[in-house]
């Protein structure tokens, strides 16, 4: 969970493209601030939180609605996309809209860490990002972060977690980061972010460096940066530092979730 908001802090300043695409950057300035992806990751949490493990797939969509409506309008200014827009705002019984936005991917950590089996995490991947992005793409990208934070808080290598993420959703996680950073611009779709992302963790050597890594690769850099991040938190951990900062940075209410989440993983 801090991984996911510190990637979306420190990521923000360098959205659509505003960045140099280098790892030589200041974590935190005046322009860092949490986006539509913190309030959203706070509110799958909290949903998550709130329905418990025995809950049957309508329930969960149900309260996941809920509480992203709930969150979404006490936070009206975050940067969300125009039909999510709508969806939180617009309509009385929202519907999913086919999106494959990678709004689904960068929302989902919480889910990664809950639960006991990865078909388990899969499912409620795949439930969270049904509520709107529907999309197969939408959905694929939800399973693969929530797979990635799985293995990587039960102990597989990278070298795991990239064959598993490549056998079992068809990246290309071929590439370098070297090679994807020259024509890397801001997209916003699950299929153009998550890859990148999950490259950007495979190649940090630690939180710090594929927080830098992912935000050198330019694009929709927060939510990339927040995939990223999300993933390095349940392989390397957070440093109590870098807590403190992400603390300082988001409203009691959402730290008040936070604390609960833990609460929760930690037993």
């Amino acid at each position: 969970m801090y991984g996911a908001i510190l990637g979306d802090i420190i990521g923000s300043p360098y959205e659509f493209d505003r960045g140099d695409k280098t790892k030589d950057f200041p974590l935190f300035s005046r322009e860092s601030h949490f986006t539509d992806d913190t309030v959203m990751t706070i509110a799958v949490a909290e949903a998550l939180l709130q329905v418990g493990g025995n809950a049957d797939d309508e329930e969960i969509k149900t309260a996941v609605t809920a509480s992203m409506q709930r969150w979404g309008q006490k936070y009206p200014n975050a940067g969300y996309g125009a039909r999510f827009n709508e969806w939180l705002f617009g309509w009385d019984a929202p519907r999913p809209y086919g999106s494959y936005g990678n709004g689904s991917a960068m929302r989902v950590a919480a889910a990664g860490w809950l639960y006991m089996s990865l078909l388990k995490t899969r499912q409620i991947a795949r439930l969270t990002a049904e509520v709107t992005h529907n999309h197969p793409e939408g959905i694929k990208g939800a399973e693969a972060v929530a797979s990635a934070i799985f293995l990587a808080k039960n102990g597989s290598s990278k070298q795991e977690i990239k064959e598993y993420i490549e056998r079992e959703f068809a990246y290309d996680l071929s590439r370098t980061c070297d090679e994807i950073r020259p024509k890397y611009h801001h997209v916003e779709s699950c299929q153009e972010t998550v890859p990148e992302a999950i490259t950007a963790f495979l190649e940090g050597e630690s939180f710090e460096d594929v927080v830098r890594t992912a935000v050198s690769l330019g694009g929709d850099c927060d939510t990339l940066t927040c995939i990223s991040a999300s993933i390095a938190e349940a392989y390397y951990g957070v440093s109590l530092e870098l807590i403190r900062e992400c603390k300082s940075r988001i409203p009691q209410e959402m730290n008040n979730v936070i604390a609960l989440f833990w609460e929760k993983v930690l037993g």
